[in-house]
């Protein structure tokens, strides 16, 4: 199953086009089931903002959740599904002024619940508008080859002052054996972190949000990567083990399973 609709109807090649040449806009990434969201709310807010940004445009949450239902109409319930916001009509030699905001919904397989243990190589590299989940996504996937290249799963992002930010599309947070850590430092503050983070709270987990530096960040006694796809322990950086922690990765599971599904209507 892999389906795309533009504005509401199938997508065509032409429609595509400008996206593809053109490269400028923002996307949001979440998992469906039975035709629910976790952090629906959480996702329009972050379409919203990020089109009132590049676009000067408003993004009514009604033409959000329309196109949602069509899509998700003509394809499955279950699946993985992309919203991105782009304009046909921007024109990269006049960029300023208001866009009227095209939206793009593809469908693609649920993703699977078992997802592998990571080991990180961490790299120098801020993203430009990290606050923004923009379609620039050519350095993660570059750090991401590099990093695998030399033998390790994914790339991890430290800022020039050595502080640890992002990984290439996922929020990284550690465990120091009695508290959660979210590292704090330029990066987009995912969807599926802010769920863990409501999550651990209703669940009286104790968590800081603070700087963490590389070489601190080494030393906790396990680390853990999230995103919409789910949630995946961290068993390394730059070759320094982490222990795994069963409980941790529990309570983890435990606090995105307390976070209600709110059903696309």
């Amino acid at each position: 199953m892999s389906i795309a609709f533009l504005n509401g109807h199938p997508a065509s090649a032409d429609d595509l086009r400008a996206l593809a040449l053109t490269n400028y806009g923002h996307f949001t990434s979440m998992q469906v089931r039975g035709g629910a969201v976790q952090g629906l709310d959480l996702h329009l807010r972050r379409l919203q903002s990020a089109t009132r940004e590049l676009f000067d445009s408003d993004l009514p949450a009604a033409r959000i959740l329309d196109n949602l239902r069509i899509a998700l109409d003509a394809g499955e319930p279950d699946c993985s599904l992309r919203l991105t916001v782009f304009a046909r009509g921007f024109d990269y030699r006049h960029p300023t002024g208001a866009f009227l905001p095209d939206l793009l919904v593809s469908l693609s397989p649920p993703a699977s619940s078992d997802k592998p243990a990571l080991q990180l190589k961490s790299y120098p590299f801020v993203r430009p508008l990290p606050h923004v989940k923009h379609v620039g996504t050519f350095p993660l996937f570059h750090y991401r080859r590099l990093a695998i290249q030399a033998g390790y799963d994914d790339a991890l992002f430290v800022t020039p002052d050595g502080a640890v930010s992002e990984g290439s599309i996922w929020n990284i947070g550690f465990w120091d054996g009695a508290n959660v850590v979210w590292p704090e430092a330029p990066a987009l503050r995912g969807v599926a972190e802010q769920l863990l983070q409501a999550g651990l709270n209703h669940l009286g987990v104790a968590q800081q949000q603070r700087r963490v530096t590389l070489r601190e960040a080494k030393g906790f006694r396990a680390a853990f990567a999230a995103n919409a796809s789910g949630i995946q322990p961290v068993l390394g950086i730059d070759g320094v083990v982490f222990g795994t922690d069963e409980t941790l990765m529990a309570q983890l599971k435990a606090a995105l399973a307390s976070q209600p599904w709110q059903v696309i209507s």
